[in-house]
């Protein structure tokens, strides 16, 4: 995921950098670090855990509690995609 990738996922969602903060469990910090792409001018990488993250929060997947357990929905609403 690029960092243009991770700022149109955001904004797909109509969250702003604090609400996909709370809901990836980061620092609103974090969020910009990830939409610029570096931090004090050294490349950053979004991890395959915030991205994997991000795909469940799209989903409707708020938290996951292990196998047999019931999964907790989330409150935000993914758009539909455009044709």
């Amino acid at each position: 995921m690029e960092p243009k990738d991770f700022k149109t996922w955001r904004r797909s969602l109509k969250l702003s950098q604090k609400e996909a903060a709370n809901a990836l469990g980061l620092k609103r910090r974090m969020i910009q670090y990830y939409e610029k792409g570096e931090r004090d001018g050294e490349a950053v990488i979004i991890p395959l855990a915030v991205r994997l993250a991000c795909y469940a929060i799209t989903k409707g997947i708020a938290d996951y509690n292990g196998p047999n357990r019931k999964i907790v929905v989330s409150e935000i609403k993914p758009e539909k995609p455009k044709k």
